[in-house]
């Protein structure tokens, strides 16, 4: 078969392509514009992130239903219909002047995010190329990790040109324009059985059977833990890393050229692990994914200014977080197979998503309590007891595996 015809090949470009869109112009705008926001509005950055909680909330509110839409209906729809519900909170965002309307907007991108971001995509391509999913998903990833640092770039030079009303309808355009078609057309293929036996072996054979009954229900319920408690860490990182690479010891320039490199971290994480995590197990790649975080954070609170360990530590980061994001979608694929694939990660990314909404607030309330270096141990403590949480999840499905674990 022919790499042009291939359905992984095609759908993989198709979503690289709108999801470094959707994630650029809808979950990271802020990043650019919170503060003209802020200029025009006079509301406080505190009122304008509110909004972006409001939207991760309704995510994990209705996540669990709409994983079961992407069962029902087809992700290729779900998705195409959530790139028009972002078009429209985006272009309604751009014409706010009052609170209320603001967090409004941002609920309704709340609920095109959901639609059209990482947890469809996944799904979209392990129901286009089901025998390769975990592979479609690593390579897909490999785009994402530059979605922030591309629409920064992009939305800072639209915002002194046209104002932020004027970048958030630009950003509503680009949605309909590049994303709708790319969505609808990206998706319209699937492989055969007859492509997926030419291709490759289903990749679940490495994994072992997926796991039934009540040990799925438990293997959800325990991996939905993990990545929540990991959630609470990169929620916190995601939007404080400048901060706490200042109370480490770095100037403010300094700090955010540190801080860029994050992205370069997350994309050779994602590199690697396409090269040499293909042959493990997706719950050895996971274990070793979370594994690297509290060593990385012990690089932060001993590095006391030491630029190179700052480096060090932001690549690492990177490199974790890169993984995790794959891990997210792999690993529910590898125990619980393709069927009500959907489903699984919408009941997984519901908590994800709430602890993600709440992370930076209630990490804030502990620095206001005993400061940036104390608070850092909620950080590092939190890490150890996810990694410490996925070796126990790890045991426990070798055992239910082989069936030493009772049903």
């Amino acid at each position: 078969m022919s790499w042009r015809n291939d359905p992984l090949v095609i759908s993989v470009n198709a979503l690289g392509i709108t999801q470094i869109t959707a994630w650029g112009t809808s979950y990271y705008c802020l990043g650019v514009l919170a503060k003209p926001i802020a200029a025009e509005t006079g509301w406080g950055i505190s009122t304008i992130f509110l909004g972006f909680s409001v939207a991760l909330v309704t995510m994990g509110l209705i996540s669990t239903w709409v994983g079961r839409l992407i069962d029902r209906i087809g992700a290729r729809s779900v998705m195409s219909i959530g790139t028009v519900i972002v078009s429209a909170g985006l272009f309604g965002l751009s014409q706010v002047h009052d609170v209320v309307f603001y967090m409004a907007a941002w609920l309704v991108i709340g609920v095109g995010m959901r639609c059209c971001l990482y947890d469809a995509a996944f799904a979209a391509l392990v129901q286009a190329v089901p025998s390769r999913g975990r592979a479609a998903i690593s390579y897909l990833t490999l785009y994402g990790a530059y979605a922030s640092t591309v629409f920064w770039v992009i939305g800072h030079y639209l915002n002194e040109a046209y104002g932020w009303r004027g970048t958030l309808l630009i950003f509503a355009a680009i949605n309909l324009v590049v994303c709708l078609p790319l969505n609808w057309l990206g998706l319209s293929r699937r492989e055969s059985a007859m492509e997926a036996t030419a291709t490759k072996a289903p990749e679940r054979a490495q994994d072992g059977p997926a796991l039934e009954g009540r040990r799925r229900k438990v293997g959800i319920a325990l991996f939905a833990l993990i990545m929540s408690l990991n959630g609470f860490v990169f929620g916190v990182v995601s939007l404080q890393l400048v901060p706490l690479l200042e109370a480490a010891g770095l100037a403010g320039a300094a700090a955010v050229w540190v801080a860029s490199l994050k992205g370069h971290g997350q994309f050779g994480g994602r590199l690697v692990e396409i090269f040499f995590g293909k042959n493990l197990k997706a719950m050895t790649v996971a274990r070793i994914a979370i594994g690297v975080l509290p060593p990385a954070l012990l690089l932060l609170m001993l590095a006391r200014g030491e630029f190179w360990l700052l480096v060090t530590f932001t690549l690492l980061l990177g490199a974790s977080q890169g993984v995790i994001t794959i891990v997210r979608g792999a690993v529910p694929l590898a125990l619980f197979g393709t069927q009500g694939y959907g489903a699984v990660l919408g009941l997984i990314a519901t908590p994800i998503l709430l602890v993600n909404a709440f992370s930076p607030a209630l990490f804030a309330l502990i620095v206001d309590l005993v400061g940036w270096h104390n608070a850092l141990y909620a950080l590092l403590g939190c890490s150890i007891l996810t990694w410490f949480a996925i070796e126990l999840m790890s045991r426990w499905y070798e055992g239910a595996r082989t069936g030493t674990t009772a049903p």
